[in-house]
Parts: structure tokens; sequence; C-alpha cells
């Protein structure tokens, strides 16, 4: 099998081995069971219940006395009347639900079968099961097309006459859905409403599509009688996209039906591969183990042994998953993607914006799928509007704000009644960083324009919220560092705190971003000047007391010293405030920090392994990023590949992929640093399509951990900056160029728009 394939050679006993598919809004876990086949489906619009106005309308008045309390130094008291005045009515959000299920029930002359497989192809973006009985081979393929916005599955069998099976719709054993009927001309349909106010309703219709054979429905199923092959499209809506989803459902699968199955599979890989295609990697490693399955590799870690083709496997499938769980025009991907089996999922499925959602995109603009981003962006522009309702009635504060969780209805007031996280404000202010991320690699200067006074309202809060302490300094008050605990000297345990580092560094990214986009714009400059000065008085990250960066404004004991939330190295990973050869002193006590964490257990959740392999690589630690991709694989990753938190979590898969990536190449200090963390174990292997920042696409091939050649394409001109442990030579079009060594190992010259440029080590000339 090839290093986009994942295989096995047993049907999935449970959702964490079956294999996700999914074209952004419509998404499906494929089992591969030969009798009893179950897909379990998703449409990310299904949630539960309808917008709500959930802001506190006691927060207002109440704010300056839990400020009063906080600064006075009456933590408990603070955190009561917080806990009462400072939380959303009602406390939660909307939760995310499954769409329902699709069972086919095979009938087989014979119970007893041979060579079956089952695998998800990653270049095709196609899950395919395959099996003999009796004689005969049969074929099912199941692909989620976005071009034709449907999930279409084929089957075929190597003779006539071979295909008999039942089919019908399920969600939660009937008790969560409304109609499930079955129509003449082929067609299921299953339709209900969410539940709450204002639930959402949802409908979804497949069409059966035989070739030879009898297709007849009885009650709620549909019968399939020894047709030569059978091809089902399905689709489904909401009422949050569509006024009448029953209507466009019906229209749809019409539509779709009349393709053939030939041409809906082309238009659906052509689609998936100008996305899939722009990037490649290749860890060489041991060729013989592409004759085991994907499980059995996976064990193989486990017990102890390396693998950079499953890495190699496990980076590709991060990208899959992106592709597949947020493209334009579905909602971002939550804490599971798309895939949800549960009507009541772990923390709701929701997009929870103290780092998960923020860790789903961290792979978009590296690794060239800066289409994929997009989805999140259009959340933040609807977040926008509601979280201004959020600023102005809990905190009357100008701009707009979000706390920790937002949900489908981009709803902004606090989350849960869980003091550790619930009053912190940072969440809108941290998206706003990724528009600058998407501008940072694209250098699009209209999305800059468009989206610039979103950064500004965002950061705008900060200035109305922030209020001075006794140092003179600006703060955040109340506000905690997610999600963690310090302790008094009394040994009191507290959450809810003035000033955290990562505020701080939050704010500082967000301000110093604005400021770069009125530069560049040429407009607001005086709104610039305001926040440059509130940028100096903010607190600066420091050094405590063990060596460690301080997470808290006075230097706490943690009451968890290994958590899984590491806030305070925002500076480090995704920022990029401490950068080791600039600022060493930091570095070296990000280091201390990262130690202390690990020696107390951190790194336990998938997510958060993830986010330490990134930190890391940031740190140029090779060696130690690569013994937690070992771990990520062995500790925190299921037989599907899906992360584990425990339970499932795509977080874990989207910062792993990252961080591969980072190893690999980093440019978020003004300059693109070749191999910044490559491992011995990586010595030998080529990469092609790999995004830096100032808009440039690279392909580089290493030998014994050094570049062998590579080439780097500028797609807007301009300085390019080059770190390189080797010394390097630049041509172009043959010509060798002239270099400004601005020191030792970094290079910079000035490169024409879409010229392409070529990397040779010193030594070979």
């Amino acid at each position: 099998m090839t290093r986009h394939t994942l295989w096995y050679e047993q049907p999935a006993k449970e959702w964490n081995e079956a294999l996700p598919v999914g074209n952004g809004s419509l998404g499906g876990m494929v089992f591969g069971e030969i009798l009893k086949e179950k897909i379990t489906l998703n449409e990310d619009t299904v949630w539960y219940g309808g917008k709500r106005d959930r802001n506190n309308p006691d927060a207002l008045t109440n704010l300056p006395k839990v400020r009063e309390l906080l600064f006075a130094g009456k933590l408990k008291e603070a955190e009561e009347l917080a806990d009462l005045a400072l939380t959303g009515v009602p406390y939660t959000q909307r939760h995310y639900e499954p769409l329902g299920e699709l069972l086919l029930h095979f009938k087989h002359e014979s119970s007893e079968f041979k060579h079956y497989k089952r695998e998800l192809d990653l270049k095709k973006a196609s899950a395919i099961t395959t099996y003999e009985c009796n004689g005969v081979t049969y074929k099912r393929e199941l692909i989620t097309s976005y071009p034709d916005q449907s999930l279409i599955l084929r089957l075929t069998a190597s003779e006539s006459e071979s295909i008999s099976l039942n089919l019908m719709f399920d969600r939660e054993k009937a008790t969560c859905l409304d109609e499930a009927n079955s129509e003449a001309g082929h067609y299921l349909s299953m339709s209900g409403v969410t539940g709450g106010k204002d639930g959402i309703g949802f409908h979804t219709i497949l069409k059966a599509i035989p070739v030879g054979g009898e297709v007849y429905t009885i009650g709620n199923r549909l019968v399939v009688k020894k047709a030569d092959s059978l091809t089902v499209v399905l689709v489904a809506s909401t009422t949050f996209r569509q006024k009448d989803p029953e209507t466009w459902c019906k229209e749809q699968v019409n539509r779709v039906a009349q393709k053939s199955y030939d041409q809906l599979l082309v238009d659906h890989i052509q689609d998936y591969q100008a996305l899939y295609e722009k990037m490649e990697l290749e860890l060489v490693d041991d060729n013989s183990l592409k004759s085991m399955p994907t499980d059995q590799r996976l064990q193989r870690m486990k017990d102890g042994k390396s693998d950079n083709g499953l890495m190699n496997l496990y980076f590709h499938f991060g990208r899959y998953l992106l592709i597949s769980s947020s493209r334009p025009g579905s909602l971002p991907a939550n804490l599971q993607g798309i895939w949800n089996a549960e009507m009541l999922p772990p923390w709701d499925s929701k997009f929870t914006i103290n780092i998960n959602t923020q860790m789903n995109y961290w792979p978009a603009e590296i690794c060239n799928l800066s289409e994929c981003h997009l989805p999140l962006f259009d959340l933040i522009e609807r977040m926008r509007v509601t979280g201004r309702e959020t600023a102005q009635s809990m905190y009357g504060c100008r701009g707009f704000v979000a706390h920790h969780n937002t949900d489908i209805w981009a709803d902004t007031a606090p989350q849960d009644l869980y003091m550790p996280a619930t009053n912190w404000t940072l969440g809108a202010a941290w998206l706003c960083l990724h528009l600058w991320e998407h501008y940072e690699f694209t250098g699009d200067r209209e999305f800059l324009k468009k989206t610039y006074e979103t950064m500004k309202e965002a950061a705008l809060f900060f200035v109305d919220f922030l209020v001075e302490d006794d140092a003179g300094q600006l703060v955040t008050a109340p506000s905690v560092s997610p999600e963690n605990r310090y302790l008094l000297p009394s040994g009191e345990s507290g959450t809810l705190c003035i000033g955290p580092a990562m505020d701080s560094q939050i704010l500082y990214a967000l301000f110093s971003n604005c400021i770069r986009a009125t530069e560049l714009l040429d407009e607001d400059h005086q709104f610039a000047t305001e926040l440059k000065e509130i940028r100096r008085r903010l607190p600066e990250t420091v050094i405590g007391k063990n060596g460690q960066i301080q997470e808290w404004l006075k230097d706490y004991e943690e009451a968890e010293p290994g958590h899984r939330h590491i806030s305070h190295l925002f500076a480090l990973h995704p920022g990029n405030q401490i950068v080791p050869h600039s600022t060493p002193e930091l570095a070296a006590a990000a280091i201390q920090t990262l130690e202390g964490r690990l020696a107390h257990g951190g790194g336990h959740t998938g997510w958060s392994r993830a986010w330490i392999i990134n930190m890391w690589a940031r740190l140029g630690q090779a060696e130690r990023a690569y013994e937690h991709m070992t771990a990520l694989l062995n500790h925190s990753t299921l037989p599907n590949l899906f992360d584990n938190h425990p339970p499932f979590q795509i977080d874990g898969n989207f910062g792993g992929t990252a961080a591969v990536a980072e190893m690999i190449l980093q440019s978020h200090n003004g300059e693109i640093h070749l191999f910044p963390a490559l491992p011995s174990s990586w010595a030998t292997g080529s990469v092609r399509g790999i995004k830096a920042r100032g808009g440039f696409e690279l392909t580089l091939q290493w030998e014994s951990g050094h570049l062998s050649k590579g080439e780097i394409k500028s797609l807007l001109g301009g300085h390019c900056v080059i770190r390189s442990a080797i010394p390097l030579i630049v041509k172009c079009e043959g010509k060798q160029l002239v270099l400004n060594e601005m020191e030792q190992d970094v290079y910079q010259f000035e490169s024409v728009k879409n010229q392409t440029y070529q990397l040779v080590k010193a030594s070979e000339l």
C-alpha cells in the first residue's frame, strides 16, 4: 500500500476504529461491516436548539465589585460573585448532534468470507471495503463530494445479480427523529427538529440507483434484490442554511443522480486533489512495513519500534481531516471535526477557543491549505456581531469579546460554571490572530483591508477593559490562566486572577498586528498610536523563582504542576515573542517550564502532547520533539489514527500535523528557517509545497540531516531571508545571486514575484 492509505484486515468493532469521510459540511464514519454495515452521518449544522441571548444582565453592575475584591486579595469572595454575575444565563451554549445512521443489511448466500480489506485512500478521499463471498468479490466505495454536496456509495460485485440488501435510516434508535419514510422512485428520507426553542430542522434523503435487479420500498425500508451494481446518493441540509431543507434535498439528490458514478467520482477527485496534492512529504522509512495493516503498525510503535512511514501517514491524515471538515461554506472544524456519534458529546463538541479551535487551524497555512482556513473567518465575523452585544451589556466596553467557547450561533457569552475557564475574555482576541496569520502567508492585501476592522474591534474591547494595577501596568481583570489553578501561601487554591501571562502575550500580538496593519494600509494611525502606548504598559513575560516562565502576575505555585494547558508559553508557540537566538534567556526559561510540566505528568492529553511537540520544535530541540511525536502516536492515537484526548478530540491530529511541518520549516521570526528541529530519525526525506510567511512556497530534499537541494518560489516578491545550518548558494535561471549575509548562516536577497530560486549547498560548488 502507498504512504497515503490507511488499511485494515477486519471491520471496525467500534466508532473509534471506523474511517472518516467528509466534504466540510457532510461527514460519515464507515465501519466496513460485512452483513450489517453502519455509516454514521453528520451534517455540520445539526445542533440542538436555536439562538439565545445568554448575556448576564447583572454583569456590568457587579464587574467593579469583582475587581475591587480581586485587588484587595479577597479571592474567594471575588470568585463567588463572579460565579453569580459573570457567567452566562443559562450557563451553557448549544451542543452538536449527529445527523443519524445509514444502515445496510446485506443478503449473502454464505456466511464464509475471505480476502477482507478496509481502507481509506487519502489521495482520492474514498473509503473502500472489499471481500469475497461464495466466489464473488464485493466492493463498496464511499465518497463525500464537495462539488456535488453529497455522500455517494457505490456497490459492485464481480458477478451479476449478486447485490441484495435492505437500507434504512436511524437516529438514536428512532427516538430523536420525527419522520423516517420511503418513497416511490427509490427514495428514503429522514427528518426532524433538534429540540429546544426554535430548534434546527434537518432533512436527509437518499436515492438508490440500481443496474439490474429489483428495487422497492416496504415501510420505511428500501429493498434491493439481485442488482448488478448499486449507487446510493445521499444529501442533507438544515434550516440553518435552507429555508426549506426538504425541497432543497429533493432537488439536490435528483440533480446529483443524473450524473454517472464515474463522473461523480472524477469531479470529486479533481476537486479534492486540487487541495491535497498541493503538498507532499516523504520521510524515508522501511518499505517492508507497507504490507502491514495500519493498526498493526500503530501497535508495533506502541511496542517500542520506530516507524517513519506511519508518522508520514499520520501527517497526511491530518491534512486529509482538515480538507474533509473545513471547506468554504461549511462551519469550521469543531472539537471532533465533523465526526460525532453522541447526542450529548464530550464538551458538547463545540468550538473551544482557549486553544482547541485555534489548534485545529495551525496546519492550514504552513501545509498549503489556506482555503480551509476560511470557515473559521466566517465564524469570527458572525461572532463580531454577537460579541459586540456581550462587550457592551456585560462589560460596558466597545469592540467585541468572546470567552472560552462558542457554538453554531456564534454565542459569545461565558460558558460553563467552571471558574478555571469561564471568566476569560481572550477568545476573540486569539481567534483574530488567525486573520493576521492568513495575511502573512498569502499577502492578500484585500483580505487584510476587509478584516482589519475585525482585528481592530477585538483590540478595542481591551482598550476599554484593561485596568491599571498598583505597578502602573494595564492588566486584564478578572481573568484566569486557562484552565489552571494556583496556590496562595496559605495553601488556598485559586483560579480567578489579574493579568495572567497568556493574556498579555495574546494582547501584545493582537496590538502589534493591528499596528502593522495600519502601516500597510496607511490608515487609522491615531488608533495605532493609542495601541502602542497601551502595549508599552502591558506586563512583560518574566522568569519566575524556579527559572520558569511565570504563569501569573505573581509567582504562585501551581496546584497541578503537570497541567495539560501550558498557557504561559503562548509567547513561544503559537506566538513569536520567545525565539531562541534573539531571546535566549526566555527560551531557557521556556525549556525549564516544559521540563517541569513533563516531570509532573504533563502531555497526558493528545492535544497537549501535540502542543508540546510544536514548542520543542520552536526551541530547536529536534530529538525532544521527535520523542513526543512518538509519544503522541504511542499513547494518544486510536486505531483509525484519530487523536485520543481521551476521548476522541481532533485538535491533537491537527496539532501533530502542524508540529511535523514546524520541525521541517519555520518562518515566524521574519526569516525562513530550514530544518530548525529535524531529528536524526528523519535524516533523509523530501517535502514539496510547504509554505512560509511572506508568500513563499518551498520544495526541499535532505540527506544526512542537511539540505541536498531545494527550490523556493516567491509568490509575492520582496525580501527573502533564509536561516540555514549549512552555507547556501541561491541561484536563479542558472545565475548565482549575490547574498547579503545578515549574520552567520542567515542570508537575504530580493525576490521577484512568481520567480523560482534554487537552493544549493555552498560545498557542492
